[in-house]
């Protein structure tokens, strides 16, 4: 293998998961022999660093630059980029949530990821299209890393992005970490119950959930794991009493540590509009908890492989959902190593050792 010098550029690493997977990526490739250095545009940090991982603050995103936002501005920011990062001499530049600045740059071996489905992200037509154009002017003819298949194709046919090229490459995942954290004391219900973990926000279709988990006449609880905005909590919550589920809806709340509950959940449940790839379906599979999904755009699709796929329902048939959580309900289907296969650290870090 050669070994070569990777350097990730991402704006801070506060909060969500791409900020996540991109330590987990670096420090990877990192520890199977390559040279990884990770610029971050301002001092903004949450995450646990990877003890080794070598991060440099190039403190170029300021109160006066957010202020003063202007394309002159992002190029000003791109030249004091591109100087950090010429004499550190990268074969592979990978920016992240921040390419608004960085597609200033001119490297030729510079690869944008993208995480997430622009196409389902926004119902207002206009918005939509303001949406595809600002990604067709930052990408056509760059490179691109989509997180799935599904974000690649969607780039390509509904977008209408003109790249010189689009690799997809899964975000890489090991075991053992998850169990580890499956393993913390929670306060897990007793007995079986099925799972749902998503933002408490319309794009998770809540009311989808509840209307085909009441349809289905399942006797297993529903646990409800999550936080969002007071009136999205509320209309769920209205939702439950409408229903008639109160005695059968379980409110988790929100959980740090989310693992015990998923490790010991008789299913995992989807019911989103739109997703990029659901972390929380691969996770659930690599604690050998089965999964019941819409097969929304995208990543469901990818993840329910083999006989998983008798689980995933279009995304408007409610009645299907019902009876897929009857199924699940009645006959749990065993989740095997050759399920998740394809998202180890094993299968995807040569995907990138190869860009």
């Amino acid at each position: 293998m050669t070994r070569k010098r990777f350097a990730f550029v991402i704006e801070d690493l506060y909060g969500g998961g791409a900020q996540k997977s991109l330590l987990y990526t670096a420090d990877q490739l990192r520890q199977r022999g390559h040279a990884v250095k990770v610029f971050t545009l301002r001092e903004r940090i949450e995450h646990r660093l990877p003890e080794g991982l070598e991060i440099e603050n190039l403190a170029v995103v300021t109160r006066f630059t957010k202020a003063t936002s202007t394309v002159l501005t992002e190029k000003w920011q791109a030249s004091r980029i591109k100087r950090a990062l010429t004499p550190w001499r990268p074969d592979v530049v990978i920016s992240c949530s921040c390419d608004k600045i960085t597609r200033h740059l001119d490297f030729p071996n510079l690869y944008f990821w993208i995480k997430s489905d622009v196409s389902a992200k926004f119902s207002d037509t206009k918005q939509r299209e303001r949406a595809f154009a600002k990604v067709r002017r930052f990408y056509k003819d760059r490179q691109v890393i989509a997180v799935s298949q599904g974000v690649k194709e969607n780039l390509e046919q509904i977008v209408g992005l003109e790249a010189e090229r689009i690799v997809p490459i899964y975000n890489p995942y090991e075991r053992g970490p998850f169990m580890a954290m499956a393993e913390e004391d929670a306060p897990v219900p007793e007995g079986d119950y099925f799972l749902c973990v998503a933002a408490i926000e319309p794009r998770k279709r809540h009311d989808r959930l509840l209307r085909a988990y009441a349809e289905s006449a399942v006797t297993t609880p529903l646990a409800i794991m999550g936080k969002g905005k007071p009136e999205h909590e509320a209309a769920v919550r209205e939702q439950i009493k409408e229903l008639g589920l109160e005695d059968r809806v379980l409110w988790l709340g929100y959980h740090h540590n989310p693992y015990p509950f998923i490790r010991h959940a008789k299913a995992m449940v989807l019911t989103s509009d739109a997703e990029g790839l659901p972390r929380v379906l691969i996770e659930a599979l690599l604690l050998h908890t089965p999964v019941v999904s819409v097969d929304c755009p995208s990543g469901p699709r990818e993840i329910l492989t083999q006989e998983l796929a008798d689980f995933l329902v279009a995304t408007d048939d409610e009645t299907g959902l019902a009876q897929a959580l009857a199924n699940m309900d009645r006959a749990p289907i065993t989740i095997e190593p050759r399920h998740y296969q394809q998202f180890l650290k094993e299968t995807v870090l040569p995907q990138f050792e190869a860009l």
